[in-house]
């Protein structure tokens, strides 16, 4: 091949990877409420859009109301009401095409309603292992409640009940104990929330319990101020030794035979099941995806 043909491929070549790359999919961009997607009323909270470098424009867009924020990758909310609540979403333009929208941000308001009260069944220091049931009551009625545990990112749980909802917790270890809190509101209007109740120290009690206090970090917006938290560590009984270890040591091997025969007995069910899964799949319709709304024009 001469130098001028093999010049020409390469050339064409690259052409084809620069078209490639342009008629690609952009990568979504990453939306955050800052400090927090819970905000009580009256405060303020930033929304971040985030794209990749060398973004055109950005638009912001609240679902709620159908408002764009064009040209906006930063919006300030200085005075959270319940108008701000709602989903948000963003996307960026790159030339002439836009991005995938952003996963949908629930920006909820707090201290809308009075706050529930949040206790333990049978009580907040439980032992490893055992059970425990925290219970939300409000003496109104919501048939929506949501638990958080402070330092745990995203850890709410939503219930269906009327006046009061029950957060059990099975087997408790170690790592549950914590302060917790939670809020109530309407399925009916699912981004207006009450205040938090008070918080509730969950405490694990172990057979050699070992504690220190040190300051809690700062809470996410929509919690009580910081205050000291207990940290617990727990230590089991020393070893067993002479003729009691070697049956104990003799049992773990049958517990750890039979685990393993019945863990390759599932592994056989759920293989299976898969394969029945895959081959139902290849006769299905895919679903039609909704478009987005129209994008406004943008002056050049």
């Amino acid at each position: 091949m001469s130098a001028s043909l093999c010049a020409c491929f390469c050339l064409g070549l690259c052409l084809g990877q620069v078209i490639q790359a342009q008629t690609g999919p952009l990568p979504k961009p990453t939306l955050q409420a800052e400090p927090s997607s819970l905000v009580p009323q009256h405060t303020l909270v930033t929304l971040r859009c985030q794209g990749p470098p060398g973004v055109d424009l950005y638009r912001l867009e609240n679902l709620k109301s159908g408002k764009y924020y064009e040209n906006r990758a930063v919006l300030v909310i200085k005075d959270m009401t319940p108008d701000c609540a709602g989903l948000y979403r963003c996307s960026y333009q790159n030339r002439s095409r836009w991005s995938p929208p952003s996963e949908l941000l629930k920006l909820v308001i707090t201290g809308v309603y009075e706050k529930p009260t949040l206790s333990a069944q049978p009580s907040p220091a439980v032992s490893p292992g055992g059970d425990v049931t925290l219970q939300c009551k409000s003496k109104y009625g919501f048939d929506q409640y949501a638990l958080y545990k402070k330092g745990d990112k995203g850890q709410n749980k939503e219930t269906e009940m009327w006046y009061q909802a029950d957060f059990p917790i099975i087997t408790v270890t170690a790592a549950h104990s914590g302060a917790y809190q939670c809020y109530s509101f309407s399925s009916s209007a699912p981004y207006l929330w009450s205040a938090p109740s008070d918080p509730l120290e969950l405490v694990v009690r172990g057979s050699t319990v070992t504690t220190h206090w040190v300051p809690t970090a700062t809470p996410s917006a929509g919690t009580e101020p910081s205050r000291n938290t207990i940290i617990i560590s727990t230590q089991g009984p020393s070893s067993p030794t002479g003729i009691s270890h070697q049956y104990y040591t003799k049992g773990n091997l049958v517990r750890i035979c039979l685990g393993a025969v019945i863990l390759i007995l599932l592994a056989g069910i759920l293989a299976e099941d898969w394969y029945s899964q895959k081959k139902s799949l290849q006769h299905r319709v895919q679903a039609v995806h909704r478009p987005l709304p129209p994008l406004p024009q943008t002056q050049k």
